[in-house]
């Protein structure tokens, strides 16, 4: 239950701060011809991102106590080694999805760039 506790808790936190980023990156790129109701539907939706991130940073400080918790209680049955691998696999396990959700945006992006080229190419085969 912890490890997939910790593979959502980790996720959330990726999405949300990636969500977190652009909204602000749209309120820092807003020029003096947006309309107020557009700025303020992005800073109400930043205040609200802002607190969900707050709240997924709490759910993680709670998961984190329960992996010493789990930890102290696998180190009563388990041998040195294997609570070194334990502990080794719960490191990597964010370490992992961390990459995991970087490579995707990676891949995200060069698909997109790639979409946009082939559509800039395209009116001039029709020429």
């Amino acid at each position: 239950m912890f490890i997939g506790d910790l593979d959502k808790v980790v996720n959330l936190l990726l999405s949300l701060s990636g969500r977190l980023a652009r909204v602000e990156n749209a309120l820092n790129n807003l020029d003096e011809n947006t309309s107020a109701e557009e700025r303020r539907t992005l800073v109400e939706k930043q205040k609200l991102l802002t607190q969900q991130h707050e709240d997924a940073k709490e759910l993680k400080e709670n998961l984190d106590r329960r992996e010493r918790i789990v930890f102290d209680i696998l180190a009563n049955y388990l041998s040195e080694e294997n609570l070194a691998d334990y502990e080794h696999f719960v490191k990597m396990k964010s370490a992992l999805i961390i990459e995991q959700r970087e490579l995707e945006d990676k891949i995200k992006l060069g698909e997109e760039q790639l979409k946009c080229l082939t559509d800039s190419l395209q009116p001039e085969r029709l020429k």
